[in-house]
């Protein structure tokens, strides 16, 4: 008698899950996936903050601002040009005010167009490779960081 209780249960989860709508028809596992890549790209730039800038760099011995970037999205699982300039390239458009956390945000510096990036994180405050003090995290109300702001990109 349990063996059949058993089977009788086992074959009705199996036809439930049959009829019920799976996440991917749904797209919730694209949004979850795309969400969760950006949250941990966050998460594993943080865990490098301090280190030194270095031009050129994209290793924990240092990095420069679009390697910082590489660096974060590779860890979380997504392959990103070495650039700034070809990171601009990519992805589309945001609008300050719509920014999102994992969103790439870009700057005019040293030259014209698009020539520093960091990752927005939240709270109007972006992660970056300074160039003076290293992986930081700086709000983008910062005098020199809202004057030189840019545009963002969303991937």
């Amino acid at each position: 008698m349990k063996k059949a209780i058993i089977a009788g249960l086992a074959s009705l989860s199996l036809f439930a899950g049959v009829l019920a709508p799976s996440p991917i028809d749904s797209g919730k596992v694209e949004a979850a996936s795309s969400t969760s890549y950006k949250d941990k790209a966050v998460k594993e730039g943080k865990k490098v903050i301090g280190t030194k800038y270095k031009w050129g760099g994209t290793t924990k011995a240092g990095f420069d601002c679009s390697g910082f970037v590489n660096y974060a999205y590779k860890k979380a699982g997504k392959s990103l040009p070495r650039t700034t300039s070809e990171l601009y390239k990519k992805g589309q458009k945001v609008s300050k005010s719509k920014l999102k956390k994992g969103d790439m945000v870009f700057f005019e510096t040293y030259k014209k167009g698009a020539s520093h990036v960091g990752i927005y994180i939240g709270d109007n405050k972006f992660i970056h490779a300074d160039s003076t003090k290293g992986v930081t995290i700086t709000s983008l109300n910062n005098s020199y960081w809202k004057s030189a702001y840019y545009s963002a990109k969303r991937i």
